[in-house]
């Protein structure tokens, strides 16, 4: 335990404490058993530790923070650990990477000993994090009416440009954007200056935190974490042989080169081998919940596995960039408004226009030059319009539905 304790401490003293999520002031930090899932490299680590950080001051002697791919866990379990830290005083138990944990045997896994923890000792909080795979694990040990969980995404444009240094402003709501957006557009531009070439950053490489690490090996890195979520994250909680990765990343390369994609699933089956349609569509739900592709669909209700998407865009625009180094535009407009839509409405098709939020508001997303022509006689009907800075009336600028978190 020393050596773990020694590790913890290095961790959480150099972590840095000047730039926090949206989600760190979200969470509930009191919840006994908390869940932080989200796509590899979104932050969920520097979010645990940075939490870490703050406990550690009052009490270095009752935090930990450890992942569960360090090599203590070869042989040691996690029901030991937090059996032997409730020993020595330990109140907040942080775990990182749940789903690498190598299971001690067939009957249990990581879900099954935070169970165990959970009911053996009611003073001690965990807070873990994992994969967005977590949110279709079913594991050995049922912790739904246990846990709280939070999903944790990419940078929004707001805080890209917080994280930038070029202007701290508040979230905004989507009604407050829809009703003021000419208000707040002037007010933040009012700050900011020019927002354009921000924005235009942001698409290509502005999504995830470790651009600000080493930008130059930025879409390397990109590549390196989609092979890691497809050869080790999909495997690690589904149990896929490796044929089925193989077809996983063919699908996704179809996908990505043939953007806005419409799938022809007779065509993808014989492509990919696939005998069977469920299969095929299940595929399509596992590149989803990996948070590498989003399933556009007329409904939102029912048996999303058993249903045919409309449209498949890449999950944020900088995985579009590192898929195409010349991706189309009008394509990127629509992978961001609905990356940054997303995170807190449902989104389907619509009968007329572009999207449909909260099956209340049918929005277009175009360039300056798209009018209302297409959503004539439509109640609640607006634009969401790229190269403006500032709109009017029901045509509102692109860049501020990126202040939505």
């Amino acid at each position: 335990m020393t050596e773990l304790f020694q590790i913890s401490s290095n961790l959480i003293n150099r972590v840095n404490l000047d730039l926090k999520r949206f989600l760190y002031h979200q969470i509930d930090w009191d919840g006994r058993l908390v869940e932080i899932n989200g796509a590899r490299g979104t932050g969920k680590t520097t979010l645990l530790l940075q939490k870490a950080n703050e406990l550690n001051s009052a009490d270095a002697d009752s935090v930990l923070y450890i992942s569960l791919e360090d090599p203590y866990f070869y042989k040691n379990n996690l029901v030991e650990l937090a059996e032997e830290f409730r020993k020595l005083g330990g109140l907040y138990l942080f775990l990182d990477e749940v789903h690498r944990y190598p299971s001690k045997n067939q009957g249990s896994d990581w879900s099954a000993e935070l169970k165990i923890i959970y009911d053996r000792y009611p003073g001690l909080k965990v807070y873990y994090s994992g994969s967005s795979l977590l949110r279709i694990y079913k594991g050995k040990g049922d912790l739904s009416r246990r846990k709280i969980t939070y999903n944790l995404p990419g940078l929004s444009f707001r805080e890209y440009l917080y994280f930038t240094g070029v202007l701290k402003f508040r979230a905004l709501s989507l009604e407050e954007i829809l009703n003021n957006h000419v208000k707040l557009t002037t007010e933040i531009l009012s700050i900011s200056g020019v927002i354009m070439p921000h924005f235009r950053n942001y698409i290509k490489t502005g999504y995830f935190p470790f651009y600000f690490e080493s930008p130059d090996h930025y879409f390397a890195r990109l590549k390196d974490v989609t092979t890691v979520i497809l050869e080790n994250d999909i495997p690690s909680v589904t149990e896929i042989p490796f044929e089925t990765v193989i077809k996983l990343k063919k699908l996704l390369g179809l996908i990505a080169t043939g953007v806005p994609f419409t799938p022809n699933l007779s065509n993808l089956r014989k492509e990919l081998f696939i005998a069977d349609q469920r299969t095929l569509l299940r595929y399509f739900g596992l590149l989803e919940k990996a948070e590498l592709i989003y399933n556009l669909r007329k409904e939102s209700r029912g048996n999303q596995l058993l249903r045919k998407p409309d449209k498949i865009l890449p999950d944020n625009t900088n995985l579009a960039f590192s898929f195409d180094t010349n991706p189309d535009i009008g394509t990127l407009r629509e992978i961001f408004f609905v990356r940054t839509l997303r995170v807190n409405h449902m989104l389907t098709t619509p009968p007329k226009g572009d999207f449909l939020v909260d099956g209340v508001y049918t929005f277009e997303v175009g360039g300056k030059n798209k009018t209302m022509k297409q959503l004539q006689n439509i109640e609640n009907a607006f634009l969401a319009l790229d190269d403006i800075e500032t709109g009017y009336g029901p045509t509102i600028p692109l860049w501020l539905f990126g202040f939505l978190f």
